[in-house]
Formats: structure tokens, C-alpha cells, sequence
């Protein structure tokens, strides 16, 4: 499982980056990367506000 970023649907507004707990997440210029330290918590999932990201 891992967390999957829309990026048709991403704004890159960056606020999954700012609740990741781990840090697993980084807004770069216009890209989300999700990092092999994510423990597929969901906050990011919740937080999305154009429901981009999802667990797969």
C-alpha cells in the first residue's frame, strides 16, 4: 500500500506536507513526493481539500 497523488487533481497547495507526521511528504515547485518513510496514516488523505491523494 502506498499513498497515490492525483496530479490531475492536485493544486499543490501543500497542505498534506504541513500535517504529515513523519515528514513523508515534499511540495517540489509543482510535485508531491511521498516518501518510503509514509506510514499510510491518512491525515494527508483527510486534509486534501480537492481530494487528490488516496491510499492504494
Amino acid at each position: 500500500m502506498s499513498v497515490n497523488v492525483n496530479r490531475l487533481k492536485c493544486g499543490y497547495c501543500g497542505a498534506c506536507v504541513g500535517v504529515c507526521p513523519v515528514g513523508a511528504l515534499e511540495l517540489i515547485e509543482t510535485w508531491i513526493e511521498v516518501e518510503n518513510t509514509c506510514t499510510e496514516c491518512g491525515i494527508c488523505v483527510k486534509i486534501c481539500p480537492v481530494g487528490s491523494l488516496e491510499i492504494l
